[in-house]
């Protein structure tokens, strides 16, 4: 079988389409992948087996909603000519492709005449999504031209696959039948994320990290306001923040202004493997999103990576994290809440107990929901 995966991210740091892409090539099977390019990065690539076809380059610097759809109209276009010359060269059996946006499914167009069979990927909810990155209102004009491209969008595909159960209930309510739907979680993967710490972190210091993209609802400015709290309260505390975003520059502006570059690091975009090793020489994983309609509802996949790596977390109390975790799995805070952030980072700093109970029974919750445990359901879903 020859597959395709269709993604405007960067592949070598979006763990979701590389767990697909590589479960593919273990099975014997041929997989492209046509994504993103950084600016150091050749046209085509090879990693574990997955040929990469880069078709755009891309900074994360987008200042509103114009820029971001330009960005987005140039991937669609050249992802559509290439995955077409591909497919006519040697056809695709398979083109799975990863939303945002839902409206890439349409660069599939020919493939999909000639025989190919299209899976809709819906990483995040356009719709959720787009209010909370530029404060529209969910009633807006906009808001209900994008439900009608997402239904549109469900419609032209073979299959969707939805990152959770309540976003599955809120697809099922507006936009597709509830055969056609499929929820995967973001499994942590075994090969890149596991054989972390086996016991507490032996060195100077309390290390706090957080993994991802640097979005206005995954809450960073509160971390960085905790870590100014306990400042004095925990001696040589230090936040490592791993990855890029729209929100560098006011998170670098507020380190500043904060004094904190002794306390707080940007480390930039890293590939996966180098995430993992960083992540492993942490005290403490930190989850700071905000419970916006949008962070309300979406899955962390920071958060089993850093229980697969044995490591505690710390975890906003918002629907969908109360939805599949517990007390004795993560360590909750009241979302927005920087002092209750900065209370329970405190209060696991002081209590080396309570870090290894979260430790030892996130490892073994982790273990049960891997991608290597769980694969089996896209596989099964492929065959079909």
């Amino acid at each position: 079988m020859k597959a395709c995966m269709i993604a405007y991210t960067f592949y070598s740091a979006d763990n979701r389409v590389r767990r697909y892409a590589e479960a593919l090539v273990q099975r014997g099977h041929t997989v492209d992948a046509i994504v993103l390019a950084r600016e150091e990065q050749p046209p085509v690539g090879l990693l574990r087996g997955v040929r990469i076809l880069r078709v755009q380059k891309r900074v994360i610097n987008e200042t509103g909603p114009l820029s971001y759809l330009l960005k987005l109209a140039g991937f669609f276009f050249r992802s559509a000519w290439v995955v077409t010359r591909e497919h006519l060269r040697t056809p695709y059996d398979v083109i799975h492709v990863h939303s945002v946006p839902d409206f890439e499914v349409f660069a599939t167009a020919i493939p999909r005449l000639l025989g190919a069979k299209v899976i809709l990927d819906i990483h995040d909810l356009v719709p959720e999504f787009y209010a909370s990155k530029f404060g529209v209102s969910m009633k807006s004009p906009v808001i209900r031209f994008l439900v009608l491209l997402e239904r549109l969008s469900i419609a032209y595909s073979d299959h969707v696959i939805i990152s959770n159960d309540l976003w599955r209930e809120r697809l099922i309510e507006r936009s597709v039948r509830a055969e056609k739907c499929t929820t995967i979680l973001n499994y942590p993967d075994t090969t890149i994320f596991s054989g972390g710490q086996s016991a507490e972190r032996k060195g100077p210091g309390f290390v706090l990290c957080y993994p991802g993209t640097l979005n206005w609802h995954q809450g960073l400015d509160l971390a960085i306001e905790a870590v100014n709290l306990l400042r004095d309260r925990i001696p040589l505390i230090k936040l490592l923040i791993v990855g890029d975003g729209p929100e560098r520059e006011r998170l670098r502006d507020l380190i500043h202004r904060l004094d904190l570059e002794e306390s707080v690091s940007l480390t930039g975009f890293m590939p996966s493997e180098e995430v993992a090793r960083i992540m492993s020489s942490v005290d403490l994983g930190v989850v700071p999103k905000r419970a916006s309609a949008f962070g309300n509802e979406a899955f962390s996949t920071k958060i089993l990576e850093f229980m697969a790596m044995g490591i505690a977390v710390v975890v906003p109390r918002t629907k969908i994290d109360q939805l599949y975790f517990s007390n004795e799995l993560v360590e909750f805070f009241e979302p927005d809440n920087a002092k209750d952030l900065a209370a329970k980072i405190l209060s696991l700093w002081e209590n080396a107990t309570r870090r290894d109970q979260l430790r030892v029974a996130g490892a073994q919750f982790a273990a049960k929901n891997s991608w290597d445990s769980k694969k089996h359901i896209y596989l099964e879903l492929v065959d079909r």
